[in-house]
């Protein structure tokens, strides 16, 4: 019965018809991992295949550049001072805060690079919101540093609390 040859091509065809389903399956599960559009239904293998791989590509390209990104916020990345006309560079960093409390009243000293200034208005805008009267602000600029110095008065009694709370803020 070995030898009879019916046998052996039913065994190829089960193979065959199995490897197919197989194969079904996987670009059933792969079509169902790339975004709708309207007609993909009706789209043949190869198109589906074709906009897999498109689909792919796209993320990758997006996956660089959020690393890009996510370097350049991280301070990682060296990048041309546009700024600065003989074509040196200047190095991101990560931006530092140090608060000083004395009594009712806070210093709070940012240094951050020349591209940061968003972090000044931030600090100012999270000091008042959390009841903070600002007294003064000055900042100093030193090659591509800036060094702002803000000082306040703490009106609010919140303010204490979420000082003291707060793991992220480095306090002398």
């Amino acid at each position: 019965m070995e030898n009879n040859p019916n046998s052996s091509r039913t065994d190829r065809k089960t193979i065959e018809r199995n490897r197919r389903n197989q194969m079904k399956a996987l670009y059933s599960k792969l079509n169902s991992l790339v975004p709708r559009q309207s007609s993909r239904e009706s789209l043949s293998l190869t198109d589906q295949l074709d906009e897999a791989a498109k689909y792919i590509k796209k993320l990758q390209t997006n996956l660089e550049k959020m690393k890009e990104r996510k370097e350049s916020l991280m301070g990682t990345q060296e990048r041309p001072n546009t700024s600065v006309s003989s074509g040196a560079t200047m190095r991101l960093r990560y931006p530092q805060i140090e608060i000083h409390e004395i009594g009712s009243a806070l210093e709070v000293v940012l240094i951050t690079g020349l591209d940061s200034q968003f972090m000044f208005n931030e600090t100012i805008r999270v000091l008042h919101e959390e009841g903070a009267e600002i007294v003064n602000a000055s900042f100093s600029v030193l090659d591509d540093t800036v060094f702002h110095t803000i000082h306040s008065k703490v009106v609010d009694d919140m303010m204490f609390f979420i000082l003291h709370q707060s793991p992220m803020l480095e306090r002398q």
